[in-house]
């Protein structure tokens, strides 16, 4: 990890990976602002990666006192040159947002929490993210972040709560922060933070297209709300699919309300998902929010067929499984 040695030795790295939505209907505006929806969520084999520590005089970073007033920091680590594009700056990064968030909660951090007062102790909690999931591409790449945050610096900072007491931290903070905590395969109700696990047999094969440019989340959400409605269509297809191990089932079953939002707002990627179909993918959908397209293969040899394929027309194109379980936090090698 950058930084030099830590103060107290102690470095946790965690893996976790990105999520896809197999199914995602929604219900129209809540009281909150939030829209109410229903989504089967899965995560899959594409992951970002988080290294913590607490860095600054030896033999300072178990020191209850110097520890509430340090402060956190986050550096980016380049792949293939362009990791950091479309990423917030630090300060609104959702995983800083959720250290600070874990300090304040647990009394790591003094009464406001971060308050950048490190000068008096000169820790700091550094963060090393390198990224693996596309940026603003409909993955939740960011709350995926933000749950390795959670779990990473619940170890470092021997905070001590449970996966449950995490997922309740992490709704605060974003919508599928809660998802991205416990990972694997859910159905996601309310805002999406009320989740119930969902039985899923077997190993399903991806081919994930990323978009040469991103798309905001809260724009295609705004053009829902202008040009489409809400919808009744329910998960019954996709979750039988799960269960039963049908890939050809589940590829009819994809279904995404905010694809047609996308479409409005980046024509092309209607045309990318009919040549998905056309290319031999069993079913074809945008990822959340988008502009990223998912497509289905029936093995692991004929995504790598279509990926082939399809490299020329997106900006990066690679293959992934799902279920890929949740974060894994521990020590650093």
């Amino acid at each position: 990890m950058i930084g030099g040695a830590t103060a107290d030795g102690a470095c946790v790295r965690v893996r976790v990976p990105a999520k896809v939505n197999l199914f995602l209907a929604l219900r129209g505006l809540r009281q909150d602002a939030f829209h109410e929806l229903v989504s089967v969520l899965q995560t899959v084999t594409l992951f970002d990666e988080l290294r913590v520590g607490v860095y600054g005089p030896p033999g300072r970073g178990h020191h209850p006192a110097a520890r509430r007033r340090m402060r956190v920091e986050l550096r980016v680590a380049e792949v293939a040159g362009r990791a950091s594009e479309g990423l917030p700056d630090a300060a609104d990064n959702l995983a800083v947002l959720a250290a600070r968030a874990l300090g304040a909660h647990t009394g790591v951090f003094a009464l406001g929490g971060d308050a950048g007062t490190a000068g008096d102790t000169g820790l700091r909690t550094l963060i090393e993210l390198r990224k693996g999931i596309p940026v603003a591409g409909g993955m939740a790449g960011g709350s995926a972040d933000a749950a390795g945050a959670l779990v990473a610096l619940n170890q470092l900072w021997e905070c001590q709560l449970d996966r449950d007491q995490l997922r309740d931290l992490a709704a605060g903070i974003g919508s599928d922060v809660p998802f991205c905590v416990v990972g694997g395969t859910v159905l996601a109700t309310g805002r999406g933070t009320a989740l119930a696990q969902v039985l899923c047999r077997g190993t399903f094969h991806w081919v994930v297209c990323t978009a040469h440019q991103p798309l905001e989340t809260a724009r295609v959400y705004r053009a829902w709300d202008t040009h489409c409605r809400p919808t009744e269509v329910e998960p019954d297809a996709v979750l039988a699919a799960l269960r039963s191990q049908d890939a050809e089932a589940l590829g009819a079953a994809l279904y995404n309300d905010l694809q047609e939002a996308a479409f409005h707002l980046r024509p092309e990627l209607a045309e990318q998902r009919r040549a998905l179909l056309e290319a031999g993918a069993l079913g074809a959908v945008v990822s959340g929010s988008g502009p990223t397209l998912l497509a289905l293969a029936e093995s692991a040899e004929a995504a790598a067929t279509l990926a082939e394929r399809m490299a020329g027309d997106f900006r990066d194109v690679r293959v992934a499984r799902s279920p890929a379980g949740g974060p894994d936090a521990r020590p650093c090698t």
